[in-house]
């Protein structure tokens, strides 16, 4: 075992992991990295197929996004936002404001926003995506207080499967009992609503993809008929929610769960019918990574950078993280709107004060690197780039309906999740102690492919730099391992 490996089993504990799993084996030790690829101790190279838990964009070590680091550490490395303010956050922080109101870089976003939409005009930084949530939660809390009277008690709505960070608002926000159950008694009161988990749709409404009989069966959108129940039977009580929590398009930790197209439209209308505001977690779902949207006439619509504006849908909070920094820095932001900064001015002595804050909030490192990842992100070649991957990416993956424990296979933009059952037939889910998806993932390790999966649900999610050869290799592995691990033929 290499010494680096002996170091970790005696010292480091694992997120997500069960170690007496992990302490039975030699871990893969990540010494280095370019492009897609990672290398380990012992000079064995990887494929990245899940971006690094979802974050890299552009690849590791990109020429861009280092010097800009390089650049900015020749003058400063990070210093206080509390009473300061300094250069790289203030530009980041203008230039989400205008990706985020539809406009492009140095472009004015007045007009851009849809008739009635809030604007997002306010951007607060922390550094990472539970801290994202747990700002825009206290900002909503405090809000309502404000504008409904300080002794309603906000109540917040998010979907089923909800998963939006590991603080402790962000955990009462999630419903994914393996994840949350052990802190329930921590945790504050929230309601869920169906999730549209279309491939086991309660109302058998949905079939495999690969079932000619899919399309004799008509959706009538139950999902967003129980999600108007839920606005009005709370409204009825007197008590609005304050807040829909959702991740726009997909559900990234409930099992790469995708949004039927309309879904978010509809729903976030009847959240607004009903007077609660909308907070988007896209800190999975942002910065390109749910694709270029449906075409149009033949086109494409404009190149969308967040997952919401594939729907029109305005939210008055947007949270981002993970790929803010292409990956490289931990960094977050809360963008939310002049009316609900409105709420929090007033004298000193009021104490009006919002109080709450990070000490790396603002950091130049993280911010130098975002201002670079988003000039990369709109560049015409990175667009282009990103259009050819999400076909590719939908192409190669075709092929894997005909293993029989594939069930279904879900793709938004550039993101993929394939889901693993007993039988593709009868959808039977696979239990916890058969380890599936792990050892699927072992097996693509040993293949030289590097992801994780959500339960039983294998995730692909590669760099944009990715190339056509690279993911064919991806979802060789990935095919090759599922025919091991459940000693099928292909």
């Amino acid at each position: 075992m290499h010494r680096l490996a002996q170091l970790d089993h005696a010292h480091v504990w694992h997120p997500f992991t069960q170690m007496r799993d992990w302490l039975r084996r030699e871990p893969a030790v990540i010494v280095g990295g370019k492009g897609t690829r990672l290398r380990d101790a012992h000079g064995r190279e990887y494929l990245d197929a899940n971006s690094s838990i979802w974050t890299n964009l552009h690849g590791h070590r990109h020429p861009k996004l280092n010097a800009a680091i390089t650049r900015q550490l020749k003058k400063i490395a990070h210093s206080s936002a509390l009473g300061l303010a300094n250069e790289p956050a203030s530009r980041l922080a203008a230039e989400l404001v205008r990706r985020a109101e539809g406009g492009k870089r140095d472009e004015k976003p007045a007009g851009r926003a849809a008739a009635g939409a809030p604007h997002l005009k306010k951007v607060f930084f922390s550094d990472n995506g539970s801290t994202a949530l747990e700002v825009a939660l206290k900002l909503a809390y405090e809000y309502t207080r404000r504008t409904r009277g300080a002794k309603s008690k906000p109540k917040f709505l998010s979907l089923a499967g909800a998963y939006h960070g590991d603080t402790i608002g962000a955990v009462s926000l999630g419903h994914i009992d393996v994840f949350h159950r052990a802190y329930a008694g921590m945790l504050f009161k929230t309601n869920q609503v169906m999730s549209p988990y279309c491939y086991r749709c309660p109302f058998n409404r949905a079939k495999p993809e690969r079932d000619d009989a899919r399309n004799n069966r008509k959706c009538h959108w139950e999902c967003v008929g129980l999600a108007e129940q839920k606005f009005s039977a709370q409204k009825k009580k007197g008590q609005p929610y304050a807040a829909f929590v959702f991740e726009p398009l997909m559900q990234g930790a409930a099992g790469m769960i995708p949004q039927p197209v309309g879904w978010l439209s509809q729903v976030t209308a009847i959240a607004r019918n009903h007077g609660a505001l909308l907070i988007a977690d896209e800190v999975m779902t942002g910065f390109g990574r749910t694709g270029v949207g449906p075409a149009t006439g033949g086109k494409r619509k404009v190149e969308p950078l967040f997952a919401c504006q594939q729907e029109a849908v305005q939210p008055d909070f947007l949270c981002l993280a993970k790929g803010l920094t292409g990956g490289y820095l931990p960094m977050a932001a809360t963008l939310t709107t002049q009316k609900v900064f409105d709420a929090f001015l007033g004298e000193y002595e009021e104490l009006k004060t919002f109080f709450h804050g990070h000490s790396f909030t603002g950091n130049q490192l993280g911010a130098a690197a975002a201002l670079a990842s988003l000039e990369l992100l709109e560049t015409e070649t990175s667009i282009q780039q990103r259009t050819r991957l999400e076909k590719q990416l939908h192409d190669e993956l075709q092929p894997l309906w005909t293993l029989p424990n594939v069930g279904d296979i879900r793709q938004v933009g550039l993101v993929a999740g394939i889901e693993l059952v007993k039988d593709w037939r009868t959808r039977t889910p696979l239990a916890w102690r058969e380890r599936a998806g792990i050892r699927v993932c072992e097996g693509m390790a040993r293949r030289g492919v590097l992801t994780r999966p959500v339960g039983n649900v294998i995730v692909l999610m590669p760099p944009y730099c990715t190339t056509k050869a690279q993911l064919h290799q991806m979802i060789s592995a990935l095919a090759e391992s599922v025919v091991e691990t459940f000693k099928t033929r292909q």
